[in-house]
């Protein structure tokens, strides 16, 4: 039987993720380009896929967008899908036991729950960058560090600094206040730290937590938001190396399930 090649790509705000799948269980390709909708980003994720293994768009059997910008590539794209949908089914795959899914992306916090990779209830925030990807930008810009070492930063902490703002423009006011006082930023990045975990955990808490827990989206590589909730969830918390081709996996998924059906 011929091998069936599908391509999912996440759309998201700050960035493009693509990835390729072969025959629906196997990924030959991927890619992230740290632009979102309404840029080249998309594109180039997918023309870096496809370049990786030398392969064209007319070689797969489906495409599917996913994300805040799945509707920009009407050329391109076969089918488009809600990211919540394909956030669970990409878990799944990575995690096949996985019950809850906290996804933290650029601009908003979904958490989900799953039964047999299938969404089934979910919640969202509202249309506020606190508890975000764009939250800790912020933070890490005021305190003058780079973001991707905030969760090694925060670990260092040795005492208990409140970051009690749930809004981004408030919270960086008390960081700013903290810094004043010549506060450890390391203090003040654990606090911003669990800010963002009892953000969370309030719209976890709406939705019923329940092994296993698997976190995805660009958020879930700092290890300090990680340890935060699962110390307020008091639960072990799963993060693949793949989270933040999560939603792109979940949507190549579905590509090869379209794709399957239609060779039958």
């Amino acid at each position: 039987m011929k091998d069936i090649y599908t391509l999912g790509i996440d759309i998201g705000s700050t960035a493009s993720k693509c990835v390729m799948l072969k025959n629906g269980t196997e990924i030959v390709s991927k890619s992230l380009i740290s632009v979102g909708a309404g840029t080249s980003g998309p594109q180039r994720a997918i023309d870096e896929v496809l370049g990786n293994v030398g392969m064209k768009r007319e070689d797969m059997a489906c495409v599917l967008a996913t994300g805040y910008g799945r509707n920009s590539l009407p050329d391109i794209a076969d089918r488009q899908m809600s990211e919540l949908s394909c956030h669970a089914r990409g878990a799944a795959f990575l995690f096949p036991n996985v019950r809850t899914v906290i996804d933290i992306g650029g601009q908003d916090v979904k958490v989900m729950h799953v039964e047999n990779g299938n969404l089934v209830n979910f919640q969202m925030n509202d249309k506020c960058a606190a508890g975000t990807g764009r939250f800790l930008d912020v933070m890490a810009r005021v305190l003058e560090v780079k973001v991707q070492d905030l969760g090694t930063l925060g670990a260092q902490s040795t005492k208990y600094v409140g970051i009690s703002s749930t809004c981004t423009v408030f919270a960086e006011s008390e960081v700013i206040s903290q810094l004043a006082q010549d506060t450890d930023k390391c203090d003040i990045i654990n606090g911003i730290h669990k800010s963002v975990a009892n953000r969370v955990v309030g719209l976890a808490n709406r939705v019923g937590v329940q092994e296993d827990i698997v976190m995805t989206g660009g958020v879930a590589q700092n290890i300090g938001v990680v340890s935060a909730l699962e110390e307020q969830l008091g639960r072990k918390i799963h993060v693949s190396p793949l989270t933040q081709y999560n939603g792109a996996l979940g949507a190549a998924l579905f590509a090869w399930q379209k794709a399957s059906r239609d060779a039958k």
